[in-house]
């Protein structure tokens, strides 16, 4: 491997970790040291280690790592989700207050499609998957908050900033991962209800039946969750509406063998366009919550831009101990995204509006085995994926929707995913596990390329389309040691590789002539970090130095070839911390921190790279209270204008939101528990400009054309739930 050549800077921040993860728990040892307790580390993902008390500083941390994480992580727990984000939050919302990330939604949390972003990453540059199966956009590997997954399905989420190891599969793992966890089982039998209302005319109404344990010896368990959501939105007339359904079921066949069968299905409507902001000029005449008009002779009428968007994601999982220190863990999967969107662009005509859609259906299969023995672990497995996809652009009259003959451009694609992986974990010593992997990661993009109206591909010479194929191939190696100082103290160092594939819109050229097609983004991590756990305070610190290709570009000859080439090289570097503090009385002091750049080798900022973020919360918890006051600040960072990085630049933001839970127990004789939920979304009614998309690629100046996102507006919800 050849030795990383890291910069003055660099190592300064590696050289302060190191002495920070030393010093850290001695600065508190003093108070630690009548709380401390044995701990044992996790095996699970999502299992948090608890020391002593019920009562801990594990138990009411929103966001923590785990001991045995063998690179940057942070688990979010169920109870978080449930008492401190909104009842109509997406699961953007889930990672908001994780180290690092940030989004938001200009038309209400939970009410768009918002995107998540952290370390300089972008949608698109991570991975993200449920219960460990990945999902995205076949066109690129992106995905959609608004569907598959809203909160009322989650249970929890491990966020990894980095590649993981040979065993963290996906298609994107070039920036990290976020897996989302499917909701716990309960032992008792129960059905809820619960009805929320809130700004906006924000509505979601629905029901839960957990069944409990049942069947033979108590071997089976079912939970199922509906409801719907509908509001008018922040912003002008930008509405929505959510029909959802999801059900859960579990069957302990042996004592060493379980099925689980998950299914969910999501209908959404939304008045959403396709650029999602107004302009400055739009904003300065008619306020902050404008986008669209009720004016038919409009051209961002409402009735003009609407979407229709369904998704379903079902999988059968078992897994098994088959003796020996084997174990079996499979899941075979599918899910669908079928998004048919109409939007209006800034005139009416007989063309001016587009009919677009993104369909597809993903089958694929998750194989992971492990054998376990005095030497340590051996993990190995197969990722295997096949989907089918049909896009397609095609002008229109948004007056009566009757589409041109001709598309904007037409495509069918079927891609094709394997990644075999090996790793194992050596246990060098009781306390030190060393673990060298690698995994091999191939794509294969089959596509036919339909004839369009010149805007993509163009007539093709008079065929009716035109058939190509490529296949990525890499090789992903990894290496991390993890050593247990003390019970509840651990160190790590991670060398990881990563990898993402370009988007199938390489090919979206004149005749599809690509002379040269680009190779997979790929990414290399080195991280250092360490995880301090007791009663009272959870710790944890990491710092990491990232060397990664980013997007293409590309340059068409006089002749209409066109090649792609790199942007080139970008570094993103930085130091993470994440801390819980059980203050007594019932309350405890989250907070996160993180510093770090994101830049070209020119020395200019990646776009939406924010160069420190910071999270302090204030939780209380005792009695049938559960209170929580969770602040972000996301600080400076720059857009680009489509010609130059680093144009504009966007001033620090901070997201401050506010939960107080209270729960009754047995309020009355056939109730078994009531609770009330009040929230408020951005607390201090905060109008941030948060994102520029500048009128002119020429200069940065600002425009009255230039396209603003804000964050909206003070929200505030009321939600009561029953258990019967």
């Amino acid at each position: 491997m050849k030795r990383p050549s890291l910069k003055p800077a660099t190592l300064h921040v590696l050289h302060a970790l190191a002495v920070m993860c030393v010093a850290a728990p001695h600065i508190s040892h003093a108070q630690q040291a009548a709380d401390l307790a044995a701990s044992s580390a996790a095996e699970a993902i999502n299992t948090v280690e608890v020391v002593g008390s019920a009562v801990s500083a594990s138990r009411s941390a929103p966001a923590q790592s785990s001991l045995s994480a063998r690179s940057a992580q942070s688990i979010v727990s169920d109870d978080f989700i449930r008492n401190l984000t909104s009842p109509v939050a997406d699961f953007s919302q889930v990672l908001q207050m994780t180290p690092g990330m940030y989004s938001y939604s200009p038309n209400g949390v939970g009410l768009g499609d918002t995107k998540t972003y952290f370390r300089g990453f972008a949608d698109g540059d991570y991975t993200v998957s449920f219960d460990g199966i990945p999902f995205q956009d076949t066109n690129s590997p992106s995905h959609h908050t608004w569907a598959f997954f809203p909160s009322q399905f989650l249970g929890g989420a491990v966020v990894d900033r980095s590649p993981g190891s040979a065993a963290t599969i996906g298609p994107a793992n070039f920036g990290g991962s976020v897996n989302l966890l499917s909701r716990n089982l309960e032992s008792e039998q129960r059905t809820s209800v619960f009805d929320s209302y809130g700004s906006f005319n924000t509505k979601i109404y629905g029901a839960e039946f957990e069944s409990g344990q049942f069947g033979a010896n108590g071997n089976q368990n079912l939970l199922l969750n509906a409801h719907q959501m509908t509001s008018d939105g922040y912003q002008t007339y930008n509405k929505q509406t959510r029909d959802a359904v999801s059900l859960k079921y579990q069957l302990n066949i042996t004592d060493s063998t379980a099925l689980t069968l998950f299914g969910s299905y999501i209908d959404l409507k939304a008045n959403t366009p396709n650029t999602k902001g107004a302009t400055r000029a739009q904003i300065a005449q008619f306020g902050d919550d404008y986008l669209l008009s009720n004016n038919p002779k409009q051209a961002n009428y409402y009735g003009y831009n609407f979407y229709h968007v369904t998704s379903d994601f079902e999988y059968a999982g078992l897994t098994s101990n088959l003796g020996n220190g084997w174990k079996l863990d499979d899941k075979l999967y599918t899910y669908a995204y079928h998004n048919q969107q109409n939007y209006n662009g800034s005139t009416i005509t007989a063309t001016s509006a587009t009919d677009k859609l993104n369909s597809y259906r993903t089958y694929g299969n998750l194989l992971r085995l492990s054998q376990e023995s005095s030497l340590g672990v051996l993990r190995t497995g197969l990722w295997a994926e096949n989907a089918d996809t049909n896009r397609y652009q095609i002008p229109s009259d948004p007056r009566s929707w009757v589409d041109s003959v001709v598309p904007n451009f037409h495509e069918r694609f079927k891609t094709t995913t394997l990644q075999p992986f090996v790793e194992y974990e050596f246990q060098v010593a009781s306390d030190l596990k060393i673990t060298p992997g690698v995994k091999y990661s191939s794509y294969r993009q089959s596509l036919t390329q339909y004839a369009d109206n010149g805007k993509t591909v163009g007539n093709l010479g008079g065929l009716p389309s035109i058939d190509h194929a490529v296949t990525y191939n890499s090789v992903l190696p990894s290496l991390d040691v993890h050593y247990m100082l003390q019970p509840n103290w651990s160190v790590y160092g991670q060398y990881a590789t990563g990898d993402e594939i370009p988007p199938t819109s390489v090919f979206d050229v004149k005749n599809a002539n690509v002379t040269a097609l680009p190779s997979s983004i790929k990414s290399k991590t080195f991280q250092i970090g360490s995880v301090w756990k007791s009663d009272r305070f959870t710790f944890d610190i990491d710092a990491y130095h990232i060397k990664f290709d980013n997007a293409y570009s590309s340059f068409t000859d006089n002749a209409g070839n066109t090649t792609f080439f790199s942007n080139g090289s970008s570094t993103t570097q930085g130091i993470e911390a994440e801390g819980n503090l059980v203050l007594g009385a019932g309350f405890s002091l989250y907070a996160n921190a993180t510093y770090g750049t994101a830049k070209y080798g020119n020395g200019q900022w990646v776009a939406s790279a924010p160069s420190d973020t910071e999270t302090l919360g204030l939780n209380y918890n005792r009695g049938g209270w559960d209170i929580g006051w969770l602040n972000k600040r996301v600080g400076t960072m720059y857009n680009d204008n489509g010609s130059v990085h680093q144009a504009v630049k966007i001033a620090p933001f901070t997201i401050s939101n506010l939960f107080v839970n209270y729960t009754i127990r047995h309020p009355l004789q056939f109730v078994k528990k009531a609770k009330i939920q009040f929230g408020v979304n951005n607390l201090f009614d905060k109008h941030s400009i948060v994102g520029v998309n500048p009128a002119s690629t020429t200069t940065s100046a600002p425009a009255p054309g230039d396209v603003l996102t804000l964050l909206p507006a003070r929200a505030l919800s009321l939600t009561v739930s029953l258990d019967f």
